[in-house]
């Protein structure tokens, strides 16, 4: 597919006077009155998948994604969905809280396997709120949102595996937990069930480089790299089986650790996906998207279960993507950029989502939508009044969903890459207010280029969708009104409507 046809069929020149999101067609508004009403919500994210590796996103994929495929049959894709920021920990701190990552204490960047939480105490979650709607919620896969671990008595400087952690997912609002740490290349290397260790480390593996790409670092006696997306997926498919016995909903947050680095494919998908060993394990990942909505169906869940499948940014480089491009395949799509960058590449991101009672299948939305978005929208579907306190920045896509918009439901939406650079995007219009990717991509910071480029950057993505023409110069009034829309985001400490709250410590609105 050509840039001209993407950008027909994506209609990207949304705004208030031009929408051609979502709307057309009416659907059911009524609230659930009772536990039993009320929807399951599976969340998948994935980790690192890029735009361009779902093949119904991308039909010239190299890599057939069949169970992805057949959930967006069956459900509705969103070509214009964002995660908050380009790289993971922000990103799921905006799934989880609704609110962007730059009003916590993490600014940039990520973290690390033994980082202190970035989910301040007492923050309502997902989770909680649903909690008392009669919902049971599950965290299985990657937390990566810091923990505190307790030390050793006789040398504070080395975790003690044995004593449970604290202000993990159970603290946050989940009844049952299954996690590792961070990424598969951050170690500590274990699971955490319940906010205990499994297996205590009794080895160290080594560290490695490329698309095996891991740091070297202490491992639990269960923990093998290459079965950790095999084991994840039969908890998180024993969860549903479980939870089908009982009649109260529930939500499943399934964060996968794939197809990040470390790249390993089992020996089933070895081979099979006809580029390199990157698209062998995007299709693993697709077979585990295909095992849950089997566990569902089977189950008969299928039904009344809200069923999201996206990821928390671009693909990253250490895939090798000059390598994936000899085969004809763009992990980015269209799109310049990658993971941690601050262009589309970095944070436009596949997005499905199924319903079957509710959702019409074979749909598509060009509406903008961003990853916070979950909290406003679980709310809404279970009819939930949120305090100003809580989901910030979450706007509710259900209007989408149902087809019932008449407008764009986002007034704009901010976006941050790896170093802290941001960008705001309002209908057609994209600012950015630094030079370069502000991410691993050319020119970055601090490279030799950077010094000679403007700093600001505008793009007008309806006919300029690889940000390639910057028109900051012809357009100083909206470089002065998009500048002046984040500002008031970040002193407001919110994006949507509400009383003003406070951010955890001061957003410079340049890194």
């Amino acid at each position: 597919m050509n840039r001209r046809t993407f950008l027909k069929n994506c209609a990207l020149t949304v705004g208030a006077a031009s929408f051609s999101g979502c709307a057309g067609m009416t659907g059911p508004s009524d609230k659930p009155s009772s536990a039993s009403d009320r929807p399951n919500i599976v969340y998948i994210l994935a980790d690192d998948l890029g735009y361009g590796d779902v093949s119904c996103m991308n039909k010239d994929s190299k890599i057939h994604t069949t169970n992805m495929d057949r959930l967006a049959a069956e459900g509705m894709i969103f070509t214009d969905a964002h995660a908050g920021a380009a790289v993971c920990t922000p990103t799921r701190y905006g799934i989880l809280t609704g609110r962007y990552c730059w009003r916590s204490r993490l600014k940039k960047g990520g973290i690390w396997g033994d980082s202190p939480p970035v989910i301040e105490k007492d923050r309502m979650t997902v989770a909680s709120m649903l909690k008392p709607y009669g919902y049971h919620s599950a965290c299985i896969g990657k937390w990566h949102l810091g923990w505190h671990w307790q030390m050793k008595d006789d040398n504070p400087e080395q975790i003690d595996f044995t004593k449970p952690i604290q202000q993990g997912p159970t603290t946050n609002g989940f009844d049952y937990s299954f996690c590792l740490p961070a990424s598969l290349d951050i170690p500590p290397y274990v699971y955490v069930e319940n906010d205990k260790v499994t297996a205590p480390p009794n080895r160290v593996v080594e560290g490695k480089t490329g698309k095996l790409l891991m740091r070297e670092g202490p491992t639990g006696a269960d923990f093998v790299h290459k079965d950790v997306l095999p084991d994840l997926t039969e908890k998180a498919v024993t969860y549903i089986d479980q939870r089908s016995e009982s009649n109260k909903p529930f939500f499943l947050y399934f964060a996968l650790p794939a197809p990040h680095t470390p790249i390993l494919p089992t020996e089933q998908f070895r081979g099979k996906s006809g580029t390199n060993e990157y698209g062998d394990f995007v299709l693993q990942v697709d077979h585990t998207v295909g095992q849950v909505m089997r566990a569902l169906k089977r189950n008969g869940l299928k039904e009344n279960t809200l069923f999201i499948f996206t990821s928390d940014n671009g693909c990253a480089p250490h895939v090798n993507f000059e390598e994936l491009a000899e085969y004809g395949h763009d992990p980015s799509y269209l799109f310049r950029g990658h993971k941690a960058d601050i262009y589309e590449g970095g944070h436009r991101m596949p997005f499905i989502a199924r319903w079957p009672k509710r959702v019409k299948a074979k749909t598509r939305c060009s509406d903008t939508t961003c990853l916070t978005d979950l909290m406003a929208t679980a709310a809404d579907i279970n009819g939930i009044d949120l305090p100003d306190s809580a989901a910030e920045d979450s706007v509710s896509m259900l209007p989408n969903l149902l087809r019932t918009a008449t407008g764009p439901l986002r007034e704009a939406t901010v976006h941050q890459s790896v170093n802290g650079s941001f960008s705001i995007r309002q209908g057609k219009w994209k600012l950015i207010l630094c030079p370069g990717s502000g991410g691993w991509s050319p020119p970055r910071p601090g490279s030799p280029k950077i010094k000679d480029l403007p700093p600001v950057q505008l793009y007008d993505l309806s006919s300029d969708i690889d940000e390639n023409e910057n028109l900051h110069a012809q357009h100083p009034e909206i470089v002065r009104r998009l500048t002046n829309l984040l500002q008031s985001y970040i002193d407001r400490g919110r994006s949507t409507p509400g009383q003003p709250q406070k951010n955890n410590g001061k957003v410079p609105i340049r890194p």
